[in-house]
C-alpha cells in the first residue's frame, strides 16, 4: 500500500481549531504506514498548487496529502468528515485517507 509512499505532508495553521485533529491524524497514519509526515504552516503556494479551493477559487485549511517517492503530490483529504456528535471523526479520517492511497 504505502511502497512508493515518501511521506505524508499536511497544511495546517496553529490558529485553526482542527490543528491538534490534524496532527494526531498525521501520526496516526505515519506510525500505520511507517512513513514520515511533515505539516506545514499556512503554506498557501502549496495548498493553490495541489489543494482544494473554495466556492471562490481560494485554497483553504487544513487538507493533507501524500508525497510519492517520485516527487509527484495527491490531496487525500480536504473535508475533515465529523461524526454524530459533530466531532472531528479520526478512523473515518483515517479510512477516507487509507482507500484514496490503495
Amino acid at each position: 500500500m504505502s511502497k512508493n509512499i515518501a511521506k505524508i505532508i499536511a497544511v495546517s495553521s496553529t490558529a485553526h481549531p482542527l490543528h491538534k485533529f490534524v496532527k494526531k491524524l498525521c501520526e496516526a497514519l505515519s506510525e500505520e504506514l511507517k512513513i514520515p509526515y511533515e505539516i506545514r504552516i499556512e503554506d498557501y503556494v502549496f495548498l493553490t498548487e495541489h489543494g482544494d479551493k473554495d466556492e471562490y477559487g481560494f485554497a483553504f485549511l487544513p487538507q493533507i496529502f501524500v508525497e510519492y517517492s517520485d516527487g509527484s503530490v495527491k490531496l487525500v483529504l480536504s473535508k475533515i468528515p465529523i461524526n454524530e456528535r459533530l466531532k472531528p471523526d479520526l478512523e473515518k479520517a483515517k479510512n477516507i485517507i487509507l482507500e484514496k492511497i490503495a
